[in-house]
Order: C-alpha cells, then structure tokens, then sequence
C-alpha cells in the first residue's frame, strides 16, 4: 500500500484536487500491484458510491442554507445575536460566537461558516478596538460547530458510509456544539475583561424585539428538521426538502428572495453538491483498495502490537484523525479512512453513534488546528492578518476545542443522552 500513499501524496503536492488525486491513485495502484484485470470495475464502484437516496439530503439542505444566505438570513443572525449579547464588554467576540452556533443550523459547513461570518464580523471587531488576529482566530475557531450542530453534511456522510442512524448523530452533535460555544464565551467574557475591550450601546427593547421576530424562523428550522424526523413525520432526506420549502416561504414572505437570488443559490448549490459527490464517487475506488489490499486489518493488528487498550487505542485514532484534519477536508477525510473506523469501532466497542460522533469532532477541529487548518487561512485572507499571527491568538480557543472533545469521548452520556431519550 505504500505505493498508493506516495502516488496520492505526490498528485495532491502537484496541485491535482484531491477527487483526482484519489481516483487517479488507486486507478494507478491496481495496475502497479498487478490488479490490473480489476481496474474495469472502477466505474461500477464509483457509480455505486453515490447511488444512495439519503445523499439526495447533501443538495438539498446546501440549497436551504444558499438560499438562507442570499436572503439576508446571515446579516439577521448577526444583528439578533447583537441585541442579545452586544452590549456586554467586548459584545462583538460573543456575537461572533453565538452567530457560528446560529449559522451552524443553517450551513452545516465550516468553510462556509467562517467565509460568510468572517467577512462581516471581523472587520466589525476590528473597528471596534479589537485585535484582527483574535477576530480571526475566533471566527475560524468558532466555525467548527458548523459541522457538529444540526443539520451537518459531514454527520450525513457518516452516516451513509458507516449506517448509523442519520437521525441519531444530528441529536448527538448538540451537547458538543453547545459545550464548544460555551467554552469560547467563557474564554471570550474572560478576554476582553482582561484586555478592556469596548463596550457598545445596547439595543432598547423595541430594536431587540424586531431583530428577535425576524430571525426566530431561520433559527427553528433546525428544530423543525429533528422534531419532523424523531415524530416519523418524514425521513432525513424528506426534512432536506421541507427546509428546502421553509427557506423558499420565509424568503418571499419576507420578500428577500427574488428570481435572481433563487437562481445565483442553485447555482452555488449545484458547484458544491457536484463537488461532494464527485470526492465520493472517486473516494469509493479508495475504499474497494483497501478492503482489496485488507488495510483496515493490518491497520488493527499495527494498533493491537502497540497497545491493547481500549483508551488507548481511541487516543492514537483521535491523534491520527486530527492530523489528517489539518490537511484534507473532514469528508475527503471520512471516505478515505472510513473502512479502518469502522474496524477500530468494532476493535473498542463502542456505541456508533457515539464514535461518529468522536470521528466528526476531531476533523473538524483538525480544520481548525495549528499550523495548517484551512479555516484559520481562510480567516487570515480576510482580515490581512499574517497566519502565524492569527495560529498564536487560536491556540487556547483550539485548547478549549480539544478539552471538548476530550470529555466527549470519555463520557459516552454526554452525546447519547439525548439520541436515547428521544429515540
């Protein structure tokens, strides 16, 4: 298999994207291992990755979240979370903050997240005597709820690739995302008492009151989303196309939308959704070599020569995860490796849900983490801020991030209490 590793390795330095780098690996590596008699199954097995009706759930909660977006929903969100919390010192950090965990249930992306919260907040931050590498590195930091809080794309594609109840990780991922924005509030408050960050006017009741009624139903629909699917009123690729219908009605009831932002959605719908499900497709051709090749095995027999313990085991897996976060994207990430999680699921025996949701919490904080998480370049680019900077300012916000996911992998009940209970 290492040749497979370098030829993937050698594509993605060349500047191939890494749906071809994948593809083009594994294609090559059949006929390198002289497998070559195989190779005509390749488009069969691509085809059979994305030939799932749950995927239909990708496009379609991307369409909810675009057409939120061009409707105005982010600017709503920021202003509501402005009249809750702005007037505290440093307000703007805590809005920041509950704006990612707002916009989480909306986008269930983090690049998206922070591109969209980063070009209005960051500066707004910076005008108002902030640090631009701290608003940076909060917004890059904050984004990875985008991936945990419900709905998350990345939660759907584990739950495609592994079978778990799709359902199930959307309730898991609450506990995590609200333990994440409590923790950066915290550091946040505690920050700018310290540093004596201004204060900003605060909203009467009248100005909270508006903001109030005219973000609420962009911020239930991922209530309405949980409650529909645990109710049996429709199954999670049916809830993708009622919020679809959601964000259609209050976008012309608010008449935000217009025939020309529905269409410049669909488009930006269509270039993601394509993206996605090409990584897919070609990421299945991964997967048929190394269940060919038996990696998954040799992976669990490396792991058991170094340690036979359960704990230890899942800190290895953490540490391995989180790493290949700082590279690739957290579903390039998950279809790669998914054959060798599920055997170390089934090597630690622990609940699925309760792993998937480990396995989403450490590449999406990998997204964030020192000294190439693609969310903290992305937060650089729009602030002019060097990235060394923003990486020192991101460090404890990281810390508080690892201390999450630390005390979900060892407190199983923490994520399971509420799938169990509602289902």
């Amino acid at each position: 298999m290492g040749s497979f590793f370098t030829l993937f390795a050698l594509l993605l330095a060349s500047g191939i994207p890494i749906a071809l780098a994948l593809g083009l690996g594994g294609t090559a590596y059949l006929y390198l291992s002289d497998n070559a008699m195989m190779a005509p199954m390749l488009p069969q097995r691509m085809i059979a990755g994305i030939d799932q009706f749950v995927l239909l759930t990708i496009p379609l909660f991307l369409l909810a979240g675009s057409l939120m977006n061009v409707g105005g929903v982010t600017d709503r969100i920021v202003n509501f979370a402005r009249a809750m919390v702005g007037h505290r010192r440093g307000g703007m950090s805590s809005v920041s903050i509950l704006s990612s965990g707002f916009f989480a249930g909306i986008s269930g992306s983090a690049t998206a997240e922070a591109s969209a919260l980063g070009t209005i907040l960051i500066p707004t931050m910076s005008r108002q005597g902030m640090p631009p590498a701290y608003a940076a590195a909060l917004i890059a930091v904050s984004s990875v709820m985008g991936p945990i809080i419900p709905p998350s794309i990345t939660m759907i594609i584990y739950g495609v690739l592994s079978g778990a109840s799709i359902g199930q990780l959307f309730l898991a991922g609450v506990v995590p995302g609200i333990a994440i924005a409590t923790g950066l509030l915290t550091y946040g408050t505690w920050r700018a008492k310290r540093e004596g960050f201004p204060v900003t006017p605060k909203m009467n009741a009248r100005e909270r009151l508006t903001a109030t009624r005219r973000t609420l139903p962009a911020l239930i629909l991922p209530l309405i989303i949980l409650v529909g699917i645990k109710a049996g009123i429709f199954t999670p690729t049916e809830a993708a196309a009622v919020a679809v219908a959601y964000a259609l009605l209050i976008g012309f009831i608010y008449r935000d939308l217009t025939a020309e932002r529905v269409w410049k959605a669909l488009i930006a719908t269509a270039l993601v959704s394509s993206s996605i499900l090409f990584i897919t497709s070609m990421a299945s051709i991964v997967s048929f070599v190394f269940t060919l090749e038996q990696v998954p095995t040799r992976i669990a027999d490396l792991m058991l020569s170094i340690t036979d313990e359960p704990l230890m085991i899942l800190l290895l897996l953490n540490i391995f995860l989180l790493i290949l976060g700082m590279f690739l994207e957290p579903i390039s990430i998950l279809i790669l490796t998914m054959p060798i999680l599920l055997k170390m699921q089934a090597l630690i025996g622990m609940d699925p849900v309760h792993f998937g949701t480990v396995v989403v919490l450490n590449v999406v904080i990998g997204m964030a983490t020192p000294p190439v998480g693609i969310l903290l370049f992305i937060a650089s680019a729009i602030s002019g801020e060097p990235v060394t900077r923003v990486i020192r300012e991101a460090l404890p916000l990281v810390a508080i991030c690892l201390g999450v996911l630390a005390l979900i992998a060892l407190i199983p009940q923490l994520t399971l209490f509420i799938p169990r209970s509602v289902f």
